[in-house]
């Protein structure tokens, strides 16, 4: 069911009905039909659209920011934040898109072999599968790039955010693109083989769980078509014993807790060396302590609820198990408010190497905390874990932190800061965090044919 939800006061707003058959296959026809004409048009126009995008984002702000807070709970200034970095996304991408798309000359070995360069043409229509949390970021994170290289887009967004996806829809009307170059589907999990077995649909990108991201790509495989998997993370926050102590606690408890927990690269192991342990400790439960849980909408509330009760009560049988099988969990700060889909803050410690809840992604204020013996501990448990998406080292010596992060295995690491998402930085991972990338030339070339145009003289040598 896509339904506006509130995660705050429970309160179900808004009710949307689920896409038929029918309607799949005419939106997928009409996405078609427009990729005929939009693939002929010039970056010059289709620049125009993605920065008309980021123009009307920003005047609008105060009508686009609400949604994100009433329908999955952000707080009311993270809104703010995620319109405006949507906004950059589209203006990177206006400003860009042409020459990260520019045909390349290629060296050639001999006259023999003629004149060689390669296009970038875009494939025709695609998939998007967005997750809740980030409801606008997420579908900017993918259309961006493919509208501008010509490309259509069909969006499958999460249930509980439907009107942050009709919203985006003619949000994109609105700055010129063409009708039904970009249209949000309110389509069922078990819809999505419907529209990747279409011949018209090109390629599908995912930005979700595991599970998901499984069902999806197998789906995807069996069809041959393109797919880029944006996954699941467990970020690792190091902690080096020469590390700006008051400084480090700061950013342990932003990047954990920002957007409720709720981030695939937010910090969710902070793995500390030993000599320090117990003062980060003691040091991060007085700032976990000190987040106030309240009405997101509310500028005085620094933890959001999570998205959901669904999700609340999930996380709650997540923390228990790893209580069974011998971590330690410790909550901090006030309890939880009367109302709202809330968690208490919790502490995991004592998180044994055969704890199954060593491997897990923990999706809300939940923080695992190990103590590494010394520098190459600290790198093994970080590289030990299923995930492979994000992270961070922190330390006084800026030029041996990113030693030590090159010995990370994940999509990106950043050296004394959490991992952040900006519009001109890539985004993605490996392992079970999935595969391909999002974002500047990387994310705009993964759904384009790389074509060879090869002009060789008629009396070239065979």
């Amino acid at each position: 069911m896509f339904e506006t939800t509130n995660p705050y006061t429970g309160e179900t707003l808004k009710k949307f009905e689920a896409a038929t058959e029918a309607e799949i296959r005419q939106a997928i026809g009409d996405a078609d039909a427009a990729f005929q004409l939009w693939r002929r048009t010039s970056f010059a126009e289709r620049s125009e659209v993605m920065r008309s995008a980021a123009a009307i984002l920003r005047r609008d702000t105060d009508k686009y920011a609400p949604l994100l807070t009433l329908e999955m709970g952000k707080l009311i200034s993270e809104a703010h934040a995620e319109v405006e970095l949507s906004a950059a996304i589209f203006d990177y991408y206006a400003d860009n898109a042409e020459r990260l798309l520019a045909p390349e000359q290629l060296p050639v070995s001999d006259s023999a072999e003629g004149d060689a360069i390669l296009v970038h043409d875009p494939l025709g229509v695609l998939l998007a599968i967005e997750p809740w949390n980030f409801p606008y970021y997420q579908i900017a994170r993918i259309i961006a790039p493919q509208l501008s290289a010509g490309n259509t887009i069909l969006l499958k967004h999460a249930a509980n955010v439907p009107q942050c996806a009709a919203i985006f829809e003619a949000l994109m009307l609105e700055a010129g693109l063409p009708r039904h170059a970009f249209i949000n589907l309110y389509a069922g999990h078990d819809q999505v083989q419907l529209i990747l077995e279409d011949p018209r649909v090109h390629g599908v990108a995912l930005t979700g769980s595991e599970a998901a991201g499984a069902a999806v790509a197998s789906v995807a495989g069996k069809a041959l078509k393109k797919s880029t998997m944006e996954l699941g993370g467990a970020d690792a926050f190091i902690v080096l014993k020469d590390a700006d102590l008051e400084k480090t606690v700061k950013w342990a408890v932003f990047g954990r807790h920002w957007n409720g927990g709720q981030v695939c690269v937010s910090s969710k192991r902070m793995i500390i060396a030993d000599e320090i342990y117990d003062e980060f400790l003691e040091s991060y439960t007085k700032g976990v302590a000190a987040l106030r849980m309240g009405d997101p909408f509310d500028p005085e509330t620094t933890l959001a609820p999570l998205s959901s009760q669904k999700a609340a009560d999930g996380l709650k049988d997540m923390i228990a198990k790893a209580v069974e099988h011998g971590a330690t969990a410790t909550t901090v700060g006030p309890e939880v408010p009367n109302q709202g889909a809330f968690v208490q803050p919790t502490i995991l410690t004592d998180v044994s190497e055969d704890n199954p809840a060593r491997h897990w992604e923990f999706f809300g204020p939940v923080s695992m905390l190990f103590r590494a013996r010394d520098e190459d501990d600290a790198v093994r448990i970080a590289n030990d874990s299923p995930f492979g998406l994000g992270g961070s080292v922190f330390t006084a010596d800026a030029a041996h932190g990113a030693e030590v992060a090159r010995r990370v295995s994940t999509g990106m690491v950043f050296v004394n800061h959490p991992t952040m998402v900006k519009a001109d930085l890539p985004f993605g991972g490996v392992r079970r965090s999935g595969y391909g990338r999002e974002l500047l030339g990387l994310g705009i070339k993964e759904f384009v044919n790389h074509k060879l145009i090869d002009v060789v003289d008629i009396d070239a040598p065979f």
